[in-house]
C-alpha cells in the first residue's frame, strides 16, 4: 500500500517537473508575465449585469418598476463597468505578456470599458428587436417575456451581441469567452465577430454555428443545425491556416434557413432567398431562391435518382 510520504514525494516530483517545463518558456508559445489571467467566472458575472442593464427588471434579483430603472441600470452598469475595467487589463497583459507597461494597460482598459459602455443603447435596439422577431417568428410564443426567459436563441444573440462590440473594439480573449459560454450552455456556437442586422431569430437553435466573418442581414431566421462555415482552409508555407481572411457566408436580408442546412465559404445568399433543410450549399444563392432537396424521383440503374435542385427568382415563394 502507498504511504502518504509517498504520494507528497510523487507531488513533490510532478510539480518540479511541470515548473520546470513553464521554466524553459511556454510549449504554446505565450509570454510569460506575473499579471494574472482574465478570470471566466469574473467576465460572466459582467456580462451577466450588462444583461440586467439591457432588460431591467427580467434578471434581477429585486423587482424593478419604471421609477427604479435608472437606479437597477445605473447599479447594474457600475457593477460591471468595475469588472470589465480589470478583466480587460488583465486581457491586454495577456496578449502583450508584459511588453506594455502596467499603466498603459490600465489606461487603456478604461478607455475601452468607456467606449464599450457607449455601445449599449445601441445594442439594446437590436436586442428588441431581435425579441421582438423571436415572438412574431414562433406561433408557440406567449409573450415577448416568454422569448427573453426561455428562448437558447434569444440567450445566445444576446450574449453574441455584448461580444462582438469588445471583439470591434479589438479587446482580447474576453470576447470569445463570452460566445463559449452562450454555446455551452444552449448548443449554439456564434463566434463574436459574425456581424448580424436586426430582427434575427435562431428557432430551436441546437447544433447551430455562424463563423467569424460571416455577415447576416435584416429579418433572418435560422434552425437548429445550421452551419454558416467556411471550406477548407488556404494554408501558408508553414503550413498554417491564413488569418484574417474573409471565410464564411455572407446572408442578406429577409432569408430563412431551415434545419441542419450547411452553407459553406464565402459566398452570398440573395435577399429573399429560402434554403431548405440538409441541402449543401457552396455556390452564390441570387435574390429570391429555393435551394431544396430533390423529391423523389424514378429509380436510374437501379437506385433512386435524386439530389438538389434550385429554384429561380420566379418560382421561389414564401
Amino acid at each position: 500500500m502507498m504511504t502518504a510520504r509517498e504520494i507528497e514525494r510523487i507531488v513533490q516530483k510532478v510539480a518540479e517537473d511541470l515548473g520546470k517545463s513553464l521554466g524553459d518558456g511556454d510549449p504554446l508559445g505565450r509570454k510569460r508575465s506575473e499579471e494574472p489571467l482574465p478570470s471566466r467566472p469574473r467576465i460572466i458575472e459582467a456580462v451577466e449585469a450588462v444583461r440586467s442593464a439591457l432588460f431591467p427588471g427580467y434578471f434581477d434579483a429585486q423587482g424593478c418598476s419604471a421609477g427604479t430603472a435608472v437606479f437597477h441600470v445605473g447599479a447594474a452598469l457600475d457593477g460591471a463597468q468595475r469588472v470589465f475595467r480589470e478583466q480587460i487589463r488583465r486581457a491586454l497583459c495577456f496578449s502583450c505578456g508584459g511588453g506594455m507597461p502596467y499603466e498603459k494597460c490600465r489606461a487603456r482598459a478604461r478607455e475601452l470599458t468607456a467606449d464599450f459602455l457607449k455601445t449599449l443603447p445601441r445594442v439594446r435596439r437590436l436586442l428588441l428587436a431581435d425579441v421582438q422577431a423571436a415572438y412574431e417568428g414562433d406561433p408557440a410564443a406567449t409573450s415577448h417575456a416568454e422569448t427573453i426567459f426561455c428562448y437558447p436563441g434569444v440567450f445566445a444573440i444576446i450574449f453574441q451581441r455584448i461580444a462582438h462590440e469588445l471583439y470591434r473594439l479589438k479587446v482580447p480573449l474576453i470576447p470569445r469567452i463570452i460566445t463559449e459560454h452562450a454555446h455551452s450552455l444552449t448548443g449554439i456556437d456564434i463566434h463574436p465577430g459574425a456581424a448580424i442586422g436586426p430582427r434575427f431569430f435562431i428557432d430551436h437553435g441546437t447544433g447551430v454555428v455562424i463563423g467569424e466573418t460571416t455577415t447576416i442581414g435584416r429579418n433572418v431566421r435560422l434552425y437548429q443545425g445550421v452551419t454558416l462555415g467556411a471550406k477548407s482552409f488556404p494554408l501558408d508555407k508553414y503550413g498554417r491556416p491564413v488569418k484574417g481572411i474573409k471565410r464564411h457566408p455572407d446572408v442578406d436580408d429577409d432569408v430563412i434557413v431551415y434545419a441542419g442546412a450547411t452553407i459553406l465559404g464565402a459566398i452570398r445568399i440573395g435577399k429573399g432567398s429560402t434554403i431548405g433543410g440538409n441541402v449543401w450549399v457552396t455556390e452564390p444563392v441570387p435574390p429570391g431562391s429555393k435551394v431544396l432537396q430533390a423529391g423523389p424521383a424514378p429509380r436510374v440503374g437501379g437506385s433512386p435518382s435524386g439530389g438538389q435542385r434550385r429554384f429561380k427568382k420566379n418560382d421561389a415563394q414564401r
